[in-house]
């Protein structure tokens, strides 16, 4: 289903290795300087979990191909946690900007909500207030 697969180890903060991966389908045109983007507003979005995720495939695609569509843009983005099972969200928009970008506001949800009840269990201060 997706084509256009870019591959490329990210180095985040602090020699972090998050591995970001790229995959478009053929209505999505993907470039090195959308893998570029990609890579730079994930980590920037992404930076206070840098610590627990291990990798990011993100998938871009046009859900309805040639047809056209006002919300025709869908953002995939699964992630890797390091001892935990992977999550996945998905947000479909008009831009895949705006897909993009409405996806990562629900990674950030999912993550605060999983990793935040892990540390409140533990009696650490959570994650929200990092």
């Amino acid at each position: 289903m997706f084509s256009g697969s870019k591959h490329q180890p990210f180095s985040t903060q602090e020699n972090h290795l998050m591995q970001i991966q790229l995959n478009t389908d053929s209505s999505v045109q993907g470039s090195d300087s959308m893998n570029e983007w990609v890579q730079r507003e994930l980590t920037e979005r992404l930076a206070r979990f840098r610590d627990h995720i291990t990798r990011i495939e993100v998938h871009l695609s046009d859900i309805n191909g040639d047809k056209g569509g006002e919300l025709d843009k869908r953002c995939l983005l699964e992630v890797r946690l390091a001892g935990r099972q992977p999550m996945a969200v998905t947000h479909v928009a008009g831009k895949v900007a705006d897909a993009l970008t409405g996806a990562c506001e629900k990674l950030q949800h999912a993550l605060d909500t999983a990793l935040g009840r892990e540390r409140d269990a533990k009696r650490r201060d959570t994650i929200r207030g990092a």
